[in-house]
């Protein structure tokens, strides 16, 4: 059986990609949280565990087995070398995973796969497009600020900096979805997800 288009959703921190993923998911499309699953991945796959306390000891993980968030960040932060040996053991298992998960899907017409990293379709992935959700960076901080009210807006920016920037997202993009509360979200999502449904009919 064929494998399902996979579509990428990808957006800078406060752009809402995670509600356009909700709708995807509201027309009954598969979506794969990468960030969400490599966190729950930390936590649960025996193989992970093993080589992230190899790369970093044992205060990765407290007393319970819990994944220690808080101290490998402090670790890896001022430490690019150790940050990417971390990414170099957490990377393949992710990989694998969505793998796994997009054979579980075969019979969906296409899947979606959310991160907030990620590269242009086909560049050493198994995308076959990218979606980009954009929107202006004031109202991008007025989001952030009013899910997550105890974080400054100097934090917030400082987060947005360390991003890509909007320019360098948009050379990603197959396609570019405008939540700018100017713009009606829903039907733009509605006519890729019908593009979509139309690409896959021309292949069967």
């Amino acid at each position: 059986m064929k494998a399902p288009l996979q579509i990428g959703v990808t957006g800078g921190i406060g752009s809402g990609k995670s509600v356009v993923c909700r709708v995807f998911k509201a027309l009954d499309i598969p979506v794969y949280e990468a960030d969400e699953r490599a966190k729950w991945l930390t936590e649960h796959d025996p193989i992970l565990k093993t080589d992230i306390q190899r790369v970093l000891g044992s205060n990765a993980y407290d007393a319970t087995g819990k994944y220690n968030r808080t101290w490998v960040a402090s670790q890896v932060f001022s430490d690019p070398s150790l940050l990417s040996a971390l990414n170099a053991v957490i990377h393949p298992r992710v990989f694998a995973d969505t793998a796994a998960w997009v054979n579980e899907q075969a019979h969906k017409p296409y899947v979606v796969k959310e991160a907030a990293l990620m590269k242009a379709a086909g560049s050493g992935n198994s995308l076959d497009k990218v979606i980009v959700v954009q929107a202006p960076i004031a109202l991008r901080i007025a989001r952030i600020r009013q899910r997550d009210p105890h974080r400054s807006e100097a934090e917030i920016q400082n987060i947005i900096d360390r991003q890509i920037s909007d320019a360098e997202r948009r050379q990603l993009a197959d396609y570019i979805i405008e939540n700018d509360e100017s713009q009606l979200l829903l039907p733009q999502i509605i006519r890729l997800h019908e593009e979509f449904l139309q690409q896959v009919a021309q292949y069967i």
